[in-house]
């Protein structure tokens, strides 16, 4: 069952989880502003990806270039921000937002949890950048990352920020306590797949647990029971 930190993790979004790259489906882009809306009309929390420009502006984005999404092969650490904010992403007219752009649609209505995407060893870059778009911004907020290195620098240089480390359960036990302790983590985000695993069920001993990808009524029902949020997409919205 969810743990009573629940209650006092200034990120938790309530029984609505995150919405995986906010609300989207074959209409609505993932990561885009359609999507961010969608979210915030329900009142659901918002998990996003951000890729890093080559002028170093956090873009709202997954991949590492647009050939899935916007249908050309661009990558976006190569591209300027201007450039990339003009690429259409498929199932509609919707552009890829600038981390800046999102943060002023969003303006707090919702917790915002965001995924940093670490290419070519650029996790402190990314990091950053990304505290600066945030230095203004007031809502609640958490960065997240595979990168060990980037929450690391996060925790140097704004260890107010709320961090997580984001896992596959890939990594041997060694390798994950490293990554934990360079991180020093406010709170684990683990792959569906391994939340009930002793090792993820022990971390709320000392923070949230986040869970992703819940995309079934099976995944809901085990994030359910073995995380403190979930985050979700489509068939696996949590049950309210």
């Amino acid at each position: 069952m969810p743990s009573s930190r629940s209650a006092a993790d200034p990120l938790h979004p309530g029984r609505g989880g995150f919405c995986h790259r906010g609300r989207h489906d074959e209409t609505v882009p993932e990561n885009s502003l359609a999507a961010f809306k969608a979210a915030i009309a329900i009142g659901c929390g918002i998990e996003c990806d951000l890729q890093l420009s080559a002028d170093r502006v956090p873009m709202v984005f997954h991949d590492r270039d647009g050939q899935r999404l916007c249908a050309r092969a661009d990558l976006v650490a190569d591209s300027h921000s201007h450039a990339i904010a003009a690429w259409t992403l498929k199932g509609g007219e919707e552009r890829v937002p600038t981390l800046a752009a999102m943060l002023e649609l969003v303006d707090g209505q919702v917790p915002l949890l965001l995924e940093l995407k670490e290419e070519g060893r650029n996790g402190e870059a990314i990091a950053a950048a990304t505290l600066a778009a945030l230095r203004d911004y007031g809502g609640p907020v958490g960065v997240m990352s595979f990168s060990a290195s980037a929450m690391r620098f996060i925790r140097k240089v704004a260890p107010g920020i709320r961090r997580g480390l984001v896992l596959s359960g890939r990594d041997a036990p060694l390798r994950r306590w490293d990554k934990v302790r360079r991180a020093r983590p406010h709170f684990l985000a683990v792959k569906v797949d391994v939340v009930h695993r002793p090792w993820a069920q022990k971390s709320r001993e000392d923070g949230p647990l986040y869970s992703w990808t819940a995309r079934t009524p099976g995944d809901a029902a085990r994030l359910a029971r073995y995380a403190d949020a979930p985050i979700w997409e489509g068939d696996g919205a949590p049950r309210t």
